[in-house]
């Protein structure tokens, strides 16, 4: 790690220790989203790590956006999922496929913080199906008339701006996607329901809801026809994000039973002393460290503009699996006192699983490298 990223990695850990750790299992066990913490996170840069300082981003790569949301997921895996999801999905997909006019009108907004972004694709019945979507767009004159429900959206209540994948063609049809971004306020587009979730649930996640909301063209993201293809293509980007939040959650767990295994002593000595436990911790080290290196050739193709479908996939695949292997162990290492909420360990084990789920399960990772390696 080069200076620069120490001093990054330095950063991003002050301000997790002192803004977020004190409220861990407040805003978890209340399910709260902590928005003022994320205009807080705006002013220090990180909402908007990789994007130009010309639209008023930090203008880093994604060593240092990866470094940045280890760090913070080493505390709280659910602030650097949201973190992630403004970053990588809502903010990246304007400036990425937005025109001039459209990147000067929101992305500084975003990267500041003072708005937050979501990110629709994912429907009731289309989570891997992605491309049969019933959520629809139908030209109005200059305008579109938008119908229908995005299902575990990620800063569905508190998001002031949503990218919002729709269907502009018959199911099934080819290029039947179109992208549109969505302010709030609009009549007709609100927010259901908040998911009660198993873990990362300071990260908000619900509902959004189309009843005849109607957007100007202007507000349409590149081509009529392109939206999935733009979606696909973030989502390559966005995997190095979940990447990183599964390094992030699997390292602080780990950190937490290496401690703990030096302190807590049977049989007159430290319990990483015993050969078992100091196997298992020799393992999560390990898987550690090959998910990092899996991260950086798939940030390194990224910074590079260079295609990286199959490195992205390679490193969220094993990253979120290892995170849950590495939080599962790291219960057993704690024993009965991992199963209690008086240690961290429980909550990156619930944390955790979302890693092999969200952004494309482990399944539609392996589907995306077998097909890249068998062309």
């Amino acid at each position: 790690m080069n200076d620069n990223l120490k001093m990054i990695a330095e950063t991003a850990r002050d301000f997790a220790e002192k803004k977020i750790r004190p409220n861990i299992m407040e805003w978890d066990e209340s399910q709260t989203f902590p928005k003022d913490l994320f205009h807080e996170l705006g002013e220090m840069g990180f909402m908007g790590i990789v994007i130009p300082e010309e639209y008023g981003g930090s203008g880093l790569g994604y060593h240092e956006y990866v470094t940045i949301l280890d760090e913070i997921s080493q505390v709280d895996p659910s602030i650097g999922l949201s973190v992630a999801a403004h970053n990588s999905l809502c903010t990246n997909h304007i400036y990425e496929f937005g025109n001039e006019e459209q990147r000067q009108r929101w992305l500084p907004q975003l990267a500041s913080g003072k708005v937050i972004g979501a990110w629709g694709l994912t429907e009731h019945n289309t989570g891997s199906d992605s491309g049969g979507m019933s959520t629809t767009a139908v030209k109005d004159g200059d305008d579109w008339i938008i119908n229908g429900a995005k299902n575990f959206i990620t800063h569905a209540i508190s998001g002031d701006i949503a990218v919002v994948m729709t269907r502009t063609g018959e199911v099934g049809a080819k290029n039947n996607s179109t992208a549109f971004v969505i302010e709030k306020g609009t009549a007709g587009f609100t927010s259901g329901k908040k998911e009660n979730k198993l873990g990362m649930r300071a990260s908000e996640t619900a509902e959004l809801i189309f009843d005849n909301v109607r957007v100007s063209d202007a507000n349409r993201l590149g081509e009529v026809g392109s939206g999935f293809k733009q979606a696909m293509k973030i989502l390559d980007g966005g995997r190095i994000s979940i990447a990183a939040l599964s390094l992030g959650t699997a390292r602080g767990a780990y950190k937490a039973a290496l401690q703990y295994s030096k302190e807590r002593k049977q049989f007159g000595k430290a319990i990483n002393e015993f050969q078992a436990v100091n196997f298992m911790l020799a393992d999560m080290a390990t898987e550690i460290s090959a998910a990092e290196l899996l991260i950086q050739k798939a940030s390194n193709l990224k910074n590079a503009k260079e295609k990286m479908t199959v490195e992205g996939a390679m490193a969220k695949l094993y990253a979120s699996e290892a995170c849950v292997r590495i939080s599962n162990n790291a219960i057993q290492i704690f024993g009965g006192y991992g199963y209690t909420k008086d240690f961290p360990v429980e909550k990156f084990y619930r944390d955790s699983k979302l890693c092999t789920i969200g952004e494309g399960t482990s399944e539609i990772q392996r589907l995306v490298i077998g097909r890249e390696i068998s062309r």
